[in-house]
């Protein structure tokens, strides 16, 4: 008996476990040695749980021997300081509008709060995970950005896309057995010494393509893309990057940087990137270990 088993287990019950883990092994084939960018926010961030499933769940993901890479934003953390400090907090086709007092706020609690912290409850695990910022290194760079809506170009203040990436700094921290978790800010290329809010799906995306990475994974909030939403039995688990492309401009606005950042990326030479519910305990490893996986994949094609 291992000296690591905790309770007894009937013979059917480790028949089971056993045909679990057999089930994963084609894709521990795939994925070993291999580099997945996961994207993590939203309610996974804020529910003690779901927090606690993510991190055993990179933490397993190293231990098999992939090479995980987190980038993390915090939506729901930067809204709520906001509130606290009484600043305005306004979305304009998904973005969130970030003024010079705002952005202040943002690079706070994306990098002094929440990058710990979610480091802390993954070396839990091991001592594997290490926190970066987008700033760190010149791992990123980006440029202001605004919106279109309706035909007409909005400003959103300190908010940009990531335009430059050097992978170094993150593939240095790969090679010494680290999962570097990463804060989705950027400095302003334009603006030294100024930050920019950059959207954790498209900076995701943007490592993604620049690492070479086998796969992106998107948490979000729903179960998928819904080509009739809100019709629930019209998610779609698998499309081409053709497919999305067409029906990108009919998606919700809040869908369409976590689509965008999906094609983006399989654009730039990713296998697969999906999106999956960060609602679900360990969806990340359904969907990296199953069949069938979970939420909407997208492929080139």
């Amino acid at each position: 008996m291992s000296d690591i088993d905790l309770q007894q287990t009937t013979p059917e019950e480790a028949a089971i476990k056993a045909g679990v883990l057999i089930e994963s092994l084609p894709w521990l084939q795939r994925f070993r040695d291999q580099i997945i960018v996961i994207k993590y926010g939203g309610n996974a961030m804020v529910s003690e749980e779901l927090q606690e499933s993510f991190a055993q769940d990179i933490a397993y993901l190293r231990f098999v021997g992939v090479k995980p890479v987190v980038v993390h934003g915090g939506g729901p953390q930067i809204s709520r300081m906001l509130d606290r400090l009484s600043i305005e907090s306004e979305f304009k086709g998904g973005y969130r509008v970030t003024s010079t007092e705002a952005i202040d706020v943002v690079r706070m609690v994306l990098t002094g709060q929440i990058n710990p912290q979610l480091v802390a409850r993954i070396n839990a695990y091991g001592p594997f995970a290490t926190g970066l910022s987008g700033e760190d290194a010149g791992l990123f760079g980006g440029r202001r950005r605004g919106v279109v809506i309706d035909g007409t170009e909005h400003d959103l203040g300190h908010v940009g896309d990531v335009v430059e990436v050097d992978p170094q700094p993150v593939l240095d921290q790969l090679d010494a057995g680290r999962i570097p978790v990463i804060s989705s800010i950027a400095p302003d290329l334009d603006d030294p010494g100024s930050s920019l809010n950059v959207n954790a799906d498209a900076a995701a995306a943007a490592l993604a393509t620049a690492l070479g990475a086998t796969k992106l994974v998107v948490l979000t909030d729903v179960p998928g893309l819904y080509a009739d939403w809100p019709n629930r039995d019209s998610l779609v688990s698998h499309l081409t990057a053709t497919g999305l492309r067409e029906m990108l401009p009919s998606l919700e606005s809040g869908m369409i940087p976590k689509m965008q950042a999906c094609l983006d990326a399989v654009d730039g030479g990713v296998d697969t990137a999906a999106i999956i519910d960060g609602r679900q305990p360990h969806s990340v490893l359904v969907e990296v270990f199953t069949a069938q996986g979970i939420g909407t994949e997208v492929v080139a094609g």
